[in-house]
């Protein structure tokens, strides 16, 4: 059998959309099916790129490009679900956010309201068109039915390296990794530093656009001795930082599904997080398995403090979280099952 599968490339931008994207491509073919994926060029500006984007995956017709019979499409990101074959289905990451639950109609030029109903009518028209529809969370399944009015069903999938992931003895710092981007919202993290009463340490890893604005609010804070900004770690770093950890903090904005989560769970360690991070949510039980709070750095110190005196109820609520995810019975066989139906 014959799949393509559609996806955005964006130059010099990694993140858990390239493990999702390789993971779905590794999997199909350890199945034994011929798999190859097409990926389209894509930026955030001008608009009018992405408006041509979109009409150029609408006359896309891949049910045989070449004279080779495509049997299966699946598509991932838009807009690339845009493109035609007879027996498509599409997994959504997510869609294109700045037009939905980010815009703001308040300080949204004519232009981007406009923008923004090409866009809907867009999704509407192409997706409401594909009877398989899949989300890779509840939360990206509740905006495609809040938004466009189309069911979904929720996949999960594992991430990467997901057998690797362990824990090891306890030490006394808070990890977070993720990029340093305003919506993943390390700042809270930073400001709940200044409010501890325990002395334990923040380490933050990852690159991103606001390295420098977190590294300028370390220091305005005069918080050099506890939080530190890491940058880049490998595989190998991150899975032993998360096994010696305290607990994890992940408190994104209204985030899509989330590996950190699920990362955190299989190394048997609590995850803080809060009650708008979207996608935690859907693992996260409030004091079973972590912490889901209001974004204030006052309760998140808080918790960080008693989890600082309370090492046993870190590790107790750590072997909780695993067996969650055990029980969620979270693996790629059931993923390419029900994608393949």
């Amino acid at each position: 059998m014959k799949i393509l599968v559609t996806a955005n490339t964006v130059p010099f931008m990694t993140g858990g959309a390239e493990y999702h994207i390789q993971g779905l491509i590794s999997q199909l073919q350890q199945h034994g099916y011929q798999v190859e994926v097409i990926r389209f060029p894509f930026w955030f500006n001008p608009e009018e790129d992405i408006v041509r984007l979109m009409r150029h995956c609408r006359e896309l017709n891949l049910n045989q490009p070449n004279g080779i019979k495509i049997d299966k499409l699946i598509s991932l990101q838009f807009p690339t679900y845009g493109v035609q074959h007879d027996d498509h289905r599409v997994w959504l990451m997510h869609q294109h956010r700045s037009v939905y639950e980010l815009f703001d109609e308040h300080t949204a030029s004519v232009e981007q309201q406009q923008f923004r109903q090409q866009v809907i009518a867009f999704d509407n028209q192409v997706l409401g068109n594909i009877p398989k529809r899949f989300a890779n969370s509840q939360r990206v399944a509740q905006r495609l039915l809040q938004y466009n009015q189309l069911t979904s069903t929720p996949l999960y999938h594992p991430p990467y390296g997901a057998e690797h992931f362990y824990n090891d003895h306890q030490k006394d710092y808070i990890f977070c990794p993720s990029r340093l981007e305003t919506l993943k919202r390390q700042s809270l993290l930073i400001d709940a530093a200044r409010y501890l009463t325990t002395p334990v340490n923040i380490i933050i890893a990852g690159e991103g656009g606001q390295k420098q604005a977190y590294q300028s609010l370390i220091d305005q804070y005069q918080l050099q001795d506890r939080v530190k900004l890491i940058g880049y770690i490998t595989e190998k770093e991150k899975m032993a930082f998360y096994a010696s950890a305290l607990a994890v903090f992940f408190a994104p904005f209204d985030e899509d599904y989330g590996y950190i989560t699920l990362e955190s769970m299989l190394s048997a360690k609590p995850v803080i997080t809060c009650t708008d991070s979207g996608g935690p949510l859907e693992f996260i039980e409030h004091k079973a398995n972590g912490y889901v709070l209001e974004a204030d750095p006052r309760a998140i110190a808080a918790v960080i403090d008693e989890l600082y005196r309370h090492p046993q109820r870190a590790r107790d609520m750590g072997q909780y979280g695993r067996q969650t995810y055990m029980a969620k019975e979270i693996v790629w066989d059931k993923v390419v099952h029900h994608l393949l139906a």
